[in-house]
């Protein structure tokens, strides 16, 4: 099957990919030049774990080619997956001119039957708005071919999202076209071969499942950062309670980690648009308004928390190990250490970073803070530090040597955000101020 993909971003990449894999003749399309260059010589414009060795092995077998040419990518396709970016307004709301842009470059190269698919992330009502799009420009263009609009949201770990996509929860295919419903489950051939669950339904539906679904886990997150405070006031252990909890086959252990709050390109933007939608529709969504308060007070309360135990942060050199809202991901959008970073800067704190992948992203949304180091690992961020923060968990900052960060530092201060380890270890054993969030 001949498939098209628009847009090279996170979502384009990994679902062209591993489309690719699957058997299906993939073209991706993106108007930039420089991206598509990259592609053409074997290099990601993304961190994502194995990756780029599935994408060479496709390229080799000739099942993936990437070009700008949106024309022959339309036409040489009956499939099309529209993956562009949906970058959110000041005002929450999504912004959809670059799938709205598509939908009319589409239409303007659409050659016969087609299936449209919004794979990108949108509000309730926009799988209408760009089937309308099309059937205009079909109509100003005089012509009347066929086509169908499915929503196909994707569900994708960044870090895990390879994983993710050969081994989902379940697909969902929203469309009221069995042709189209067909087409879709041919695309899928392999996971409905490995019995993985088919969600057909309609396009509103579809549209809903993702925000739902990602609201729904955003709360669960906030709802734990939340009970860790109160079990640091009362005596509580957040890992024993947390542990107790996903016990309870209602509940399950996922997503019941305390930390700075969380962050990257769905869960924030996602909680905010969908209650815009609410409210739009009168019908307000309280728990994920609530939600979202949380979460941007959690990422303020680890600065106090640094603040109240340092008794001031002025003229303190904090070295800040982890930039990338999650590991395996260069990903710092929303990331928690931007709030941190930002606010101990505005109290004078000298900073230190280092990241295994997001340095490069992490500078350029730094680039205004004039003073910040960032360093080539872990032991040149501690070198001279009063304070350590942990704030994202990468495997390689699970086992620091604390004898050689003892002799490094000049104060010994340590926020462990993510709880990756144990007080008895630092704070007992190697002689350091330890906090950690909700023990």
């Amino acid at each position: 099957m001949k498939i098209t993909l628009i847009g090279t971003g996170y979502v384009g990449l990994v679902t062209g990919v591993c489309l690719a894999d699957f058997g299906n003749n993939i073209i991706c399309v993106d108007n930039d030049k420089e991206k598509i260059d990259l592609l053409n010589k074997g290099q990601l414009p993304i961190y994502e774990p194995g990756l780029k060795e599935i994408m060479e092995r496709n390229r080799h077998y000739k099942r993936i080619e990437f070009t700008t040419d949106i024309k022959y990518a339309v036409s040489h396709s009956e499939v099309i997956f529209i993956t562009v970016g949906t970058p959110e307004k000041e005002d929450g709301d999504v912004d959809l001119k670059y799938v709205l842009e598509v939908a009319k470059d589409i239409a303007s190269y659409i050659n016969g039957y087609k299936v449209v698919v919004d794979k990108s992330t949108v509000p309730i009502g926009t799988g209408k708005k760009v089937a309308e799009i099309i059937q205009n420009i079909l109509k100003d263009r005089k012509v009347n071919y066929k086509f169908d609009v499915v929503s196909n949201p994707e569900f994708l770990r960044e870090g895990k999202a390879l994983y993710d996509f050969t081994h989902p929860d379940r697909i969902v295919i929203g469309s009221e076209s069995k042709k189209a419903i067909e087409i879709m489950k041919e695309v899928y051939r392999v996971l409905k071969l490995n019995d993985v669950p088919f969600i057909i339904t309609n396009l509103e539906t579809a549209e809903m499942i993702k925000y739902a679904s990602n609201a729904f886990l955003a709360m669960k997150i906030s709802y734990v950062n939340e009970i860790a405070n109160l079990c640091e006031k009362v005596g509580a252990d957040i890992q024993v309670v947390t542990s107790a909890m996903g016990k309870d086959g209602r509940i399950s252990p996922k997503f019941l980690h305390c930390g700075p709050g969380y962050g990257g390109s769905c869960f924030p933007k996602d909680t905010k648009a969908l209650a815009k939608i609410g409210r739009e529709n009168n019908s307000p969504l309280t728990l994920v308004e609530s939600t979202i308060k949380a979460n941007q007070n959690q990422k303020l309360k680890m600065v106090e928390k640094i603040e109240k135990a340092m008794e001031k942060v002025k003229d303190k050199t904090i070295a800040i190990l982890g930039l990338a809202f999650k590991p395996e991901t260069n990903d710092i959008r929303e990331a928690p250490s931007i709030v941190i970073i930002e606010e101990l800067y505005k109290r004078e704190a000298k900073i230190k970073a280092f990241d295994p992948q997001a340095m490069e992203e992490a500078k350029k949304k730094l680039k205004d803070l004039k003073g910040i180091i960032f360093c080539k690992d872990e032991y040149e961020a501690i070198e001279g530090a009063d304070a350590l923060v942990i704030i994202t968990e990468w495997n390689q900052f699970r086992r620091l040597d604390f004898t050689k960060i003892k002799n490094l530092m000049k104060d010994n201060y340590i926020f462990d955000l993510r709880n990756i380890y144990s007080k008895e270890i630092v704070e007992k054993e190697n002689g350091f101020r330890y906090f950690s969030v909700g023990r």
